[in-house]
């Protein structure tokens, strides 16, 4: 007699969960230790250790089905799986404080170098500078784009652009030399 099709899903699905139990008990057992030694080598606390290490394999059995073999081997994959839940970690743990606002406003690291009178001398030595030179510092040094973009965006070729650029950098430089005297 039949047995209806809802019936066998499910009867396939209790046999599909078996075997993956099965499977999980025996990476389980063949790399507990190893990947729990592994582990305590990176993190002193063993309770620590013990929760990382949990984590690892719910990790492996939540992307089991996504384990590729012929893009590492099975113990790689578990260890790489290892390595960044050390990670994730040491992120999570990361304690922060915050920077006390005096410290930060009396550094005089960052005031020495960046004072109001050398933004003043800056700004004075672009402005003597020709539009496509100032341009170009300031996209390149402000901005952050290489000189390549610099070039495309000018419609320059790129070794135009290095000349261009170095010519700028030495007339800013003996702008600059020259007003500090």
């Amino acid at each position: 007699p039949g047995t209806s099709p809802r019936r066998v899903s499910l009867r396939k699905r209790k046999i599909a969960m078996k075997t993956s139990e099965r499977t999980m008990e025996k990476i389980y057992m063949e790399y507990s230790d190893k990947v729990l030694r592994y582990v305590r080598s990176k993190i002193s606390d063993p309770q620590d250790a013990e929760d990382v290490c949990s984590a690892v394999f719910l990790k492996v059995q939540k992307g089991l089905s996504l384990y590729d073999h012929a893009k590492s081997s099975f113990s790689t994959w578990i260890y790489s799986i290892a390595r960044n839940a050390v990670i994730d970690f040491y992120r999570r743990s990361r304690e922060t404080a915050p920077l006390d606002e005096e410290i930060a406003c009396t550094e005089n690291g960052f005031e020495d170098i960046c004072n109001d009178e050398m933004l003043d001398l800056l700004a004075s030595a672009l402005e003597s500078l020709s539009p496509r030179e100032s341009d170009v510092i300031v996209l390149h040094y402000y901005s952050g784009k290489s000189l390549k973009e610099i070039a495309a965006s000018m419609q320059m070729s790129y070794s135009n652009m290095k000349l261009l650029h170095q010519k700028a950098l030495s007339k800013l430089k003996k702008l600059l030399q020259f007003k500090e005297e």
